[in-house]
């Protein structure tokens, strides 16, 4: 195999939704009440609901296209990004010029657990908005080109009767995950070992689909030092991680749903082999506690149930073998910080040959895990030799990767008409 035969599917990027992305999805009595861009003094472009501003700077989230002297959690305005970032068609274009046959979606705007709406004060409006939200998603971005995304919605925290409803809902619709907060009880809500969710996840259950679980919501279960820098914030999410999987392997959550899916997104790998380990070892020595997993070692339930993601993880893939090749899973993470774009297949393919991996084990890792995982058919809507890396990027010769600074994407998008608010 060469770089250019690789089939890539990831399983997490990211949308910055468009302005209006409301219009056609929302009944008629919620319309001038929707969640709305405004433009403020600063010339920032903010999400506001319900009268409060709701999104999290663009900074962190959509500078995939500026240089890296100019990242950071700085806010923005959509004039100043990658159209790649809000524009479907030019999302495309970019996965195109990537060599990416498919992604998976999370939000922006509404969070990876629909914050912006559990948070608001009218919870009708807000389940309104929320479902309009996964309408948006699904029927517009999703829809617009067959094949090329994944369908993952979210569903409403605030009422786990309602949270089930929607899951069914989403089902119907086709869509086979959802992104929900990695561990509730990191920002006040039930743990996952209390109970409370049972319903939600019978329904996943019952509905084939993945519980996705994103890094960066779980900052509540370790106590940073006050003179903690940034760095903090973004090198050790995937070290909660681990604090996640100990959660639901260890409590009821797996044993009471042995055919539960979930995906520790962006959690990277390279930790497993050490904590499955450690897990065993645990298991064998304290016999006392007295743990069942069914005749089982935690490692085998661990690997029954979780898809375990990586963007860049050298350690992890030189250690596959330990984790289990069949529950790896790539990333890209377009448009974030963290993103290998526009130099995926180049960043992958070094470390794939780092670390020897076989023709077969590739095919697993790059598309094969991932499409099984979430029930998924990747050839549905194109042939298996359109798919490859070299043949999505000879679709994409005339698609500029020049990083310009966001000042310089404002006035090139503004005098082509993009990205007014």
């Amino acid at each position: 195999m060469q770089m250019n035969d690789m089939i890539l599917v990831s399983i997490d990027d990211h949308s910055i939704e468009p302005p209006g992305m409301y219009d056609d999805h929302l009944p008629a009595k919620w319309r001038d009440r929707a969640p709305k861009i405004v433009r403020n003094e600063a010339g920032i472009d903010q999400w506001v609901f319900q009268d409060q501003v709701t999104t999290t700077p663009f900074g962190m989230a959509a500078t995939v296209g500026w240089p890296r002297e100019q990242w950071g959690f700085n806010p923005g305005a959509f004039s100043e990004l990658r159209p790649g970032c809000f524009d479907v068609h030019e999302r495309i274009r970019d996965m195109n010029v990537n060599g990416i046959l498919a992604s998976m979606c999370f939000p922006t705007m509404a969070g990876f657990n629909a914050r912006t709406f559990t948070e608001a004060a009218d919870k009708e409006l807000s389940l309104a908005c929320l479902q309009a939200y996964n309408d948006w998603h699904i029927d517009d971005w999703c829809a617009a080109y067959p094949g090329r995304f994944i369908p993952l919605g979210i569903v409403p925290m605030w009422d786990v009767d309602l949270a089930v409803a929607e899951v069914r809902r989403l089902s119907s619709k086709g869509c086979r995950a959802i992104s929900f907060l990695e561990a509730p009880h990191a920002q006040g809500w039930p743990s996952f070992l209390s109970g409370h969710w049972d319903p939600m996840l019978a329904a996943l259950v019952d509905e084939g689909m993945v519980l996705c679980l994103h890094i960066g919501g779980a900052y509540g279960l370790i106590q940073l030092a006050p003179e903690a820098p940034i760095d903090h914030q973004i090198v050790l999410p995937t070290q909660v991680t681990m604090l996640v999987a100990q959660d639901l392997l260890f409590g009821p959550t797996f044993r009471k749903f042995p055919a539960l899916k979930v995906a520790l997104s962006e959690g990277g790998i390279g930790w497993i082999p050490f904590y499955l380990e450690r897990a065993d070892r645990h298991f064998k020595n304290q016999s006392w506690i007295g743990n069942d997993f069914g005749g089982k070692l935690p490692s085998e339930v661990f690997r029954e149930h979780v898809l375990a993601c990586f963007i860049t993880d050298k350690a992890g893939l030189k250690a596959r073998h330990e984790i289990g090749v069949d529950i790896l899973a790539w990333e890209c993470d377009y448009p974030h910080t963290d993103t290998t774009w526009p130099e995926s297949p180049e960043v992958l393919w070094s470390e794939l040959q780092d670390a020897q991996v076989a023709d077969e084990e590739i095919h697993k890792i790059t598309w094969q895990n991932a499409s099984r995982f979430f029930d998924w058919n990747p050839f549905a809507h194109l042939a298996q030799e359109q798919a490859t890396v070299g043949a999505l990027r000879a679709l994409a010769t005339d698609v500029d990767t020049t990083r310009m600074p966001k000042e310089q994407w404002r006035r090139r998008n503004e005098a082509a008409g993009i990205g007014l608010v």
